[in-house]
Order: C-alpha cells, then sequence, then structure tokens
C-alpha cells in the first residue's frame, strides 16, 4: 500500500514538515507494511520557504532588513536546488504582522521596504529567477515601500520623492511616479508571485476592508487606506497605462500583490500549484492507493487556493482518493467533498484552543492512526 501524505502547516503551532512526519508516524502505526511518502505543502503563505527547500533539497540564506515599521529584522529566503537559479522568499519574513507587537500595530504606518530589499539580496545573490509567497502581512502600502527598495520614486506635489517606507496613509501624497531609477534586473530577472487569495485591490473585497481590521484598522481607517489605494492605482494606471486593480490577488499582502505587478514587472500564480510543480506531487501521486493532506482548519476558504483544495484536485486528476486532517471545520467545509472523500476533525468537540495547539503533532499521530486502523 503506498500512501502519499501531503499536508500544509497547521497555523500557530506546527510547520508543514512536522505535520507530515506526525501524520506519518500515525499511518505507519496502523499498516506498518504501506510506503509513506512525504511531501510537505504550502500555498504561498507561511511555510512556502520550507516545503519549496524540502522539495528540491535547497539552501536557506538571511539578510537583515527593514521591518514593517522600520525596525530591523533578520529575514529569511532560500535557493531552490534543483539548478535552476530560483530564489523563493516570504514577505512575512520582512515585513510580517508576527514582526509586531500587538500594541504597535499601525497599517497606515507599515511598510513593505523590508520585502523589496529581500527581493535586492536574492538579486544580489545572482538569483536568476525569483519566487515571492505574499500573505501574514503587516502593511496596507500597495507595495510602494517594496518599490522604493528598488528605485522606483514616489512624487508628491511639489516634485520631491517621498522618503522610503512609506506606509499606506501617506498613499494620497502621491502625484507622480518615476521609473527611471529602477533596478536593472527588473524585467529582466522573472519574479513570480505565489498567491492564495483572489482579493481585488479595493472596494468591499479589497485589500483594506478584508484584511485591515486584523492588522489594527478601524472603520474609519480602512475607509481612508482603501481611498489611498484607490489613488496609488490611479496614479499607477497613468504611469504604466495598464489597469491592475481589478486582477484577483492585486489585494493579498495590503495590495503588494498589486505592487508586484505594477512595479516589478512580476506574474501571479496559485502558490500551491507552484509548490506541488516543484515538489512533483502529481507524479508522487501516480500508483497510490491514498493522499492524506491537512491544514489547520477547513471551511468554505479552502476552496480558494489553499492546500487542501490543491492537494484534493491532483488526487482527483489520477484517480486517488483524498482525506484531510484538520484542526477544526468551519462553515463551508462540506464543499470540498467534491475533491475529498472525507475530513477528519483531529480534537474532540469543544478542546479549548490553547490545548488544541500545544497537542497537534500528537493529534495528528492519533488521528492518521484511526483513519487506517478503523477505516
Amino acid at each position: 500500500m503506498k500512501i502519499v501524505v501531503a499536508p500544509d502547516s497547521f497555523k500557530e503551532s506546527l510547520p508543514a514538515a512536522e505535520a507530515a512526519a506526525a501524520i506519518a508516524r500515525g499511518l505507519a502505526r496502523a499498516r506498518p507494511d504501506a510506503r509513506i511518502e512525504q511531501v510537505p505543502m504550502a500555498d504561498g503563505g507561511e511555510g512556502t520557504v520550507d516545503a519549496l527547500l524540502a522539495a528540491t533539497g535547497g539552501s536557506r540564506h538571511r539578510a537583515r532588513v527593514a521591518g514593517p515599521l522600520g525596525d530591523p529584522v533578520e529575514a529569511v529566503w532560500g535557493m531552490l536546488g534543483d539548478g535552476s537559479g530560483t530564489a523563493v522568499l516570504e514577505m512575512a519574513s520582512a515585513s510580517g504582522l508576527a514582526l509586531v507587537p500587538p500594541a504597535r500595530r499601525d497599517p497606515a504606518a507599515a511598510s513593505t521596504l523590508g520585502t523589496g530589499q529581500l527581493i535586492l539580496a536574492c538579486l544580489a545573490a545572482g538569483a536568476r529567477r525569483v519566487l515571492i509567497g505574499i500573505g501574514g502581512s503587516a502593511t496596507n502600502d500597495g507595495g510602494a515601500g517594496a518599490a522604493q527598495a528598488i528605485g522606483v520614486r514616489f512624487l508628491d506635489a511639489g516634485g520631491r520623492p517621498l522618503p522610503d517606507g512609506i506606509g499606506g496613509g501617506r498613499l494620497d501624497e502621491i502625484t507622480r511616479i518615476d521609473l527611471r531609477g529602477r533596478h536593472p534586473a527588473i524585467g529582466r530577472v522573472p519574479i513570480t508571485v505565489a498567491c492564495d487569495v483572489d482579493n481585488p485591490l479595493c472596494g468591499p473585497g479589497g485589500a483594506s476592508a478584508v484584511f485591515g481590521p486584523q492588522k489594527g484598522a478601524g472603520p474609519e481607517m480602512v475607509a481612508r487606506l482603501d481611498r489611498n489605494l484607490a489613488h496609488l492605482a490611479d496614479v499607477a494606471e497613468q504611469t504604466l497605462g495598464r489597469r491592475l486593480r481589478d486582477i484577483p490577488g492585486t489585494g493579498a499582502a495590503g495590495g503588494l500583490g498589486f505592487g508586484l505587478l505594477a512595479f516589478f514587472d512580476a506574474r501571479m500564480r496559485p502558490g500551491v500549484e507552484i509548490v506541488m510543480e516543484a515538489a512533483g506531487l502529481r507524479e508522487r501521486l501516480r500508483g497510490a492507493d491514498l493522499v492524506v493532506t491537512g491544514e489547520g482548519r477547513i471551511d468554505r476558504q479552502s476552496m480558494m487556493g489553499k492546500v487542501i483544495a490543491g492537494v484534493g484536485r491532483a488526487a482527483a486528476e489520477v484517480g486517488v482518493p483524498a482525506v484531510a486532517l484538520v484542526g477544526s471545520v468551519g462553515e463551508g467545509a462540506e464543499e470540498t467533498l467534491g475533491l475529498l472523500r472525507s475530513y477528519h476533525p483531529i480534537n474532540p468537540p469543544g478542546t479549548p484552543r490553547e490545548e488544541a495547539l500545544a497537542r497537534t503533532a500528537e493529534a495528528l499521530e492519533q488521528a492518521a492512526y484511526r483513519l487506517l486502523a478503523e477505516g
């Protein structure tokens, strides 16, 4: 019996590689004769670097960059081990919400400057391609800070460049965008954005309205940030001659998706597809009897570019049944049953959140054991 184990990370508790190992231990206890292949997954958010380096035997590197509020941070990036010269990074490592204590969170001030600096570090190391996972941001600057890092200048009404590291609260001061000083590698080195959401830049489903509150924005700030992103998009459209704000994913990471398309000439792809390709998941599924995936929560959002849906779809393509082990079940989870044979919560109903997070590995192992031992 061949079983492929391909989970996402379990947020706040277990990286994808450790989740895969826990599931594999449980499966092996139930079926010692089974051949189990572990293929940790990610969708462009947390864990993307780890998953891709694990899949390709790549190397890990660090760079000192500006954090979301300007404080220096040690950000991580990686070089894939497949000989492609592809550097991979997560914007959250430089500009993530987890880097800012709750009392200091301010999406009007937070900047993606450090993310741009991290991309520069990859280019300086000789990257021939760059892959960036976006998600988990503290920012709402439309990628303006990242663009400043590569030499894009945003000019005010007096023709003066705004200072590096502007946040979403100052985008309304931009009257002109000067691309002449942009780093020469931009446009020559392909940059791919791994994204797991399809939000546009502005409006009710945009970056500010959907993600602003979790970053500390109240209703008035949300409205202001949304207006400022629309203003940035207006000026960018005049400069570039292209309308980008309505493209799905441009609202990801506080509008960084927009900024990467507009100022880095990037292209956007579903993150889980990128990771599945790098890991050769479809090839590894051939001849399998079962695939076990999973992540911290399954709900309606799971169908929107998340690992569970991506793995389930790949399994369906080759006729392999897929099941998911999940931390919790939310509204709309049943919509995944078109791709999954079943899903199984790993914790008993009513388990306190802190207890559930603390015992994720143990719970995954036990749930995997039950999956085979009890049928």
